[in-house]
């Protein structure tokens, strides 16, 4: 599998932050990392650190997971999952005719429904409840 560089990583947030109509100024505010640092990490030149990825992933909205694959500090192989999991958020925040609040609101639901799912994943089903329905033969009829 191929390893993406930094420079990918630029274009990706660069993508990301105009979908969310955002300016490098905005962008900035929003995160807390000044505007030439994010220009830098825009065009490939510098490689944020986990922390300012954190930032960018929250302001942007998208999965932080993806951004430290694309930054090298994650393995790659974990990178088809984070990227499926982004999919819907690119898609939502592409998509032309929603408002920015129709789109915060469905990325919000989006992720409480995830969050709920994981919940459900971690937690085991009560043993009185497996199984308890009697299976109907045909004499039973």
């Amino acid at each position: 599998m191929k390893v993406r560089n930094i420079g990918s990583l630029g274009d990706y947030l660069k993508e990301q932050r105009r979908n969310a109509e955002l300016s490098l100024r905005q962008l900035a505010d929003l995160t807390g990392v000044s505007n030439p640092y994010l220009s830098q990490i825009e065009r490939g030149l510098r490689k944020p650190s986990a922390e300012v990825l954190q930032q960018l992933a929250k302001a942007l909205r998208v999965s932080a997971e993806v951004l430290y694959v694309r930054a090298g500090l994650l393995d790659p192989s974990e990178e088809n999952t984070a990227e499926q999991d982004d999919a819907v958020e690119v898609a939502i925040r592409a998509d032309r005719v929603l408002t920015e609040r129709h789109k915060r609101v469905l990325l919000d639901i989006y992720e409480s429904f995830r969050r709920e799912a994981a919940n459900e994943e971690q937690q085991p089903e009560p043993e009185n409840t497996k199984n308890t329905k009697k299976k109907t033969t045909t004499q039973e009829r």
